[in-house]
């Protein structure tokens, strides 16, 4: 693959940020391979992604960081920049459906996804004969009813030790503490039908069947401490009719949401996703 750096940006827009910035890597010699950019006309904020091509720079990542530090300050940016070099860490965390952990591990072993799989998470055992097949360490973390903080204490010193710098909830079904969505906030994903909370509790698609429902759908988004409402990565439905039936609407939704969750990490991982408030804005 060839080697970028990524730099993204969110500033108080003005004119002039997209000539500056673009003088600048031009003045590094600079090769811009791709650009985006959008103004929120409603918040006065914008929003930039460019992809320049490592060796066209000639120096090193934080060489560049620190270059661009002075025209940071002068548009008062929140800004990164990321080398691809530098693959991301990525734990997975699934209970006993295994639709979301199957397609995300082939993809990755596919090279779809370009991160590292470190480890996956799980508070059953189910998948870890799966798991182990592709080489990857698996945990098991029962999560104890009347004592899960002691459980999430174990779930972080696990996402710790891994290094991780995602985290994917593949159908994980336990609510994350709130100690521990603060301390990784903007770096857990999570997937999940998009019934809710008209279809809440078990067996969601049987109830949007005895409701007759015409749609189904499902959400990846960032995980914060309310539940279910953090800013929205990616959505997709699939249409249903009155032929179908109970069976074909979970099959259809694991279609839909292994999907959207997998689109959702990719944009994640390639930094096309800047979280605004609780929006976001993605260069997909």
């Amino acid at each position: 693959m060839s080697h970028y750096y990524r730099l993204v940006v969110s500033c108080p827009d003005q004119v002039g940020i997209v000539a500056r910035v673009s003088s600048f890597i031009a003045q590094q010699g600079g090769s811009i391979t791709e650009a985006s950019q959008h103004s929120d006309l409603e918040t006065g904020c914008f929003f930039m992604r460019y992809e320049i091509l490592a060796d066209s720079v000639g120096m090193s990542a934080e060489a560049l960081r620190t270059a661009f530090e002075p025209v940071a300050s002068e548009f008062n940016m929140q800004w990164s920049l990321v080398d691809t070099q530098q693959r991301r860490r990525v734990v997975l965390m699934v209970s006993r459906e295994s639709h979301c952990l199957v397609d995300l591990l082939y993809r990755w072993q596919a090279g779809e996804l370009d991160c590292d799989i470190v480890g996956v998470i799980s508070n059953h055992d189910d998948m870890r004969s799966l798991t182990e097949w592709y080489g990857i360490p698996y945990h098991h973390v029962p999560v104890d009813p009347d004592n899960k903080q002691v459980s999430f204490a174990k779930v972080q010193a696990e996402i710790d030790s891994a290094r991780a710098d995602c985290v994917v909830l593949a159908r994980y079904m336990q609510i994350l503490p709130p100690e521990l969505c603060a301390r990784y906030t903007g770096r857990v994903i999570n997937i999940h039908h998009s019934f809710l909370p008209s279809f809440a509790g078990a067996k969601p698609y049987h109830q949007a069947y005895q409701r007759g429902v015409k749609l189904i759908g499902a959400t990846c988004h960032y995980v914060t401490e309310e539940l279910d409402a953090g800013p929205i990565i990616e959505q997709d439905i699939h249409r249903v009719s009155h032929c179908h039936t109970p069976t074909d609407l979970v099959r259809f939704g694991r279609d839909v949401e292994k999907a959207v969750l997998a689109r959702g990490l990719r944009w994640h991982l390639e930094d096309r996703v800047l979280v605004h408030g609780n929006k976001t804005v993605v260069f997909s």
